[in-house]
């Protein structure tokens, strides 16, 4: 059972606002919350079209109608079961190993892979601006596939996020950069990953020590630039393999 409340109270997590004035976010299909729900994120409640085992509290499930569930749903091609969580506390960063550093990301999807890659190749922090998209977003947490829980991101101001490693190496990922594949890199730094449109920004450029790039193979060579995220899992897996 479900009240129109509830209902209300669970659409307007769509938005940030909300999310944030409430300290709630929401989470769906069956891997997705099972994921969480093992995890140190707090549950709130889980909304189920039947009977689903997650094991909780009984009290903390309600069956629904899917109905009922397509109008909290945030998707397209509603699950069957939606649950809602509390948000965590920002964590400070631990710059003793490699640091994700994203200026400006705006795609959800985008953001949701890096997560889940950074989970993938162990890097525990990502410090972000205050620009790039919100975790909490719906499409975010359905792209990490539950790695939400097992890094931490931090907002702010970049270039103080970044200056704070002290004296680490800063790689930035530019077109113009020395070649990944030959380059010697380290096993702690920040790499820094650039917007969608416009690439890493003149002020955080700035602040970049080692540049780095994906070299391209095709005979052409008309390929424009690389999707963000496929750009990152290709540098963080050179980066873990070098110091494997």
């Amino acid at each position: 059972m479900v009240t129109k409340n509830q209902i209300k109270l669970i659409k307007s997590l769509h938005q940030k606002k909300y999310r944030k004035e409430h300290q709630l976010f929401i989470a769906e299909g069956v891997k997705v919350v099972g994921e969480l729900v093992k995890s140190s994120l707090v549950l709130e409640h889980i909304y189920c079209t039947e009977e689903l085992k997650f094991n909780v509290p009984q009290s903390k499930v309600s069956i629904v109608s899917k109905e009922d569930l397509k109008k909290m749903s945030a998707l397209s091609t509603t699950s069957n079961c939606l649950a809602v969580f509390h948000c965590t506390e920002q964590e400070s960063v631990d710059y003793s190993d490699l640091i994700v550093a994203l200026d400006d990301i705006r795609d959800p999807g985008n953001l949701g892979t890096i997560i889940r890659l950074c989970d993938w190749f162990g890097i525990k922090h990502i410090i972000c601006t205050s620009e790039t998209v919100d975790v909490y977003n719906p499409k975010v947490v359905q792209a990490t596939m539950g790695s939400i829980a097992r890094v931490n991101l931090v907002y702010g101001e970049l270039p103080e996020l970044i200056r704070a490693g002290g004296e680490l190496p800063i790689y930035g990922t530019f077109m113009d950069g020395d070649n990944i594949y030959q380059k010697t890199v380290a096993n702690k730094g920040i790499i820094i990953m650039g917007n969608e449109a416009n690439g890493i920004s003149n002020v955080i450029e700035n602040l970049v020590t080692e540049r780095v790039a994906i070299p391209r193979y095709g005979n052409l060579q008309q390929t424009e630039s690389l999707n963000v995220a496929m750009a990152a899992s290709i540098v963080l897996s050179e980066f873990r393999r070098h110091n494997f």
